[in-house]
């Protein structure tokens, strides 16, 4: 009964193709302009850090890397209960509920009068993007052909790269002209309308599109069950067993480390220790990261999805190699007196590191079953940020209280090379071990 529901839909989903409210495309990218307002939200603060450290409200180096850790902290805890609820409730809903409630708590961060109001904002933050992030590319899973998941995890995430520098250049160039509270306000606000159009999201069945393709049965799914119950703590316990999902998370962990840490403290490491002014250094890095990680990632989508043809281990293979050969460019970056030395290092170690973005993300899709892939996405975004940039902000920030930013920052590029080593692991891994179906 179920197959034949789920065959029907897929039936009625290909008669409305050219309807914008009902189509695949449309989702994609309502989904993606979210996700650049999340990444929006979440680095304003990176372009006001000089200007909340020199503020009333006085704070140091670790209390500023703990406000992105506090955000990431109840962001990773809240992950595993959303999704689980994202495998039995209504996903579309719980992306809405996600999107206000991030978007309120930014607008409030602007009203921060010491800092522990500034940092329950911040962390407040995390619960709207924990419902997010770990239902909406199991939603995109449904909505498009497996051949296509690559190049469609490339253009959800790169609103990634183009989000974050938003934030760069939205904190620094507000902060500069109306104060570092109104940049929160900007940044905030656009949200709210965003929530309202994910309600006009379909909710297809889930994983209708594997079976369309043919690799396998739907998996049934309880409708009714909510929170993190019996079967939930048994799918948790089933995705940990599985070695190359666990290595490939482990992997994607130490890349956000680094990732996390070089997108925090950035600016503040051009302005401090290679003299930019404050508004050059979040701008022209912003640059980099736009410009990069737009070209990395839908170059690396379109990779993937090419080379998954001759190798199911393609997406693994490809993140891998892209992401060793970025090592020594970061160390270069951070390390090189020469600006015209940095500009080169900085956008050959980003646009590899992006490369990445999409392959890593379809890999943990097709490593698990499709009844379990916003569990499954939950997980992951547990450890990685459980694990990387909920630390790497707090850590470096820490490091530069005690010797200097320009030393801290040196753990990044160890990091990234952790990574690659683990992703080849994880390659090797997966090609022992019997397709999910």
């Amino acid at each position: 009964m179920q197959l034949s529901g789920s065959l029907l839909y897929f039936g009625v989903v290909e008669e409305k193709q050219n309807s914008p409210l009902t189509s695949a495309n449309f989702g994609l990218a309502i989904l993606a302009f979210i996700n650049l307002f999340s990444y929006l939200d979440r680095y304003v603060v990176s372009g006001v850090l000089e200007s909340l450290k020199h503020s009333d409200l006085g704070l140091s180096d670790t209390n500023l890397g703990s406000l992105m850790s506090g955000f990431l902290v109840v962001y990773t805890l809240l992950a595993p209960v959303f999704g689980s609820l994202g495998d039995r409730r209504s996903r579309p809903r719980l992306i809405a509920l996600g999107v206000a409630c991030w978007s309120f708590a930014t607008a409030l961060s602007g009203f921060a009068i010491n800092f522990l109001t500034l940092f329950a904002a911040r962390a407040a933050v995390g619960v709207g993007e924990a419902a997010y992030v770990t239902i909406a590319p199991s939603l995109l899973a449904d909505y498009f052909p497996v051949r296509q998941r690559g190049r469609v995890m490339a253009i959800f995430f790169c609103a990634i790269p183009v989000g974050s520098a938003l934030g760069y250049v939205v904190g620094g160039l507000v902060d500069k002209h109306y104060g570092w509270r109104a940049a929160f306000f900007v940044a905030g606000v656009p949200g709210l309308l965003l929530a309202a159009l994910c309600l006009l999201l379909p909710d297809p069945p889930r994983g209708i599109q594997d079976r369309a393709a043919g690799a396998g049965e739907l998996q049934a799914v309880p409708a009714r069950q909510s929170g993190i119950g019996r079967e939930a703590w048994l799918t948790y316990l089933r995705l940990i067993r599985n070695k190359p999902y666990a290595l490939t998370v482990l992997g994607y962990a130490a890349y956000t480390f680094a990732l996390g840490g070089l997108a925090y403290w950035m600016p503040t490491f051009l302005e401090r220790a290679r003299g930019m002014a404050r508004s050059e250094a979040t701008v022209s890095f912003g640059a980099i990261v736009v410009v990069t990680g737009f070209i990395g990632t839908f170059i690396g989508g379109w990779m993937g999805d090419h080379f998954a043809k001759h190798s199911r281990q393609a997406y693994l293979w490809l993140s891998a190699v892209t992401t060793l050969i970025a090592a020594p460019f970061v160390w270069g970056a951070l390390t090189t007196q020469s600006h015209t030395l940095y500009v080169i290092c900085m956008v050959t170690a980003q646009l590899c590191l992006f490369l990445s973005t999409g392959p890593i993300n379809a890999a943990i899709i097709n490593l698990v079953l499709a009844s379990e892939r916003a569990t499954a996405i939950a997980l992951s975004v547990f450890a990685i940020h459980i694990l990387g940039d909920a630390l790497s902000p707090l850590i470096v920030g820490a490091l530069s209280d005690a010797f200097s930013l320009q030393q801290a920052v040196k753990i990044l590029p160890l990091a990234v090379l952790i990574g690659g080593f683990v992703w080849i692991w994880a390659a090797r891994a997966q090609a022992a071990a019997k397709p999910a179906s």
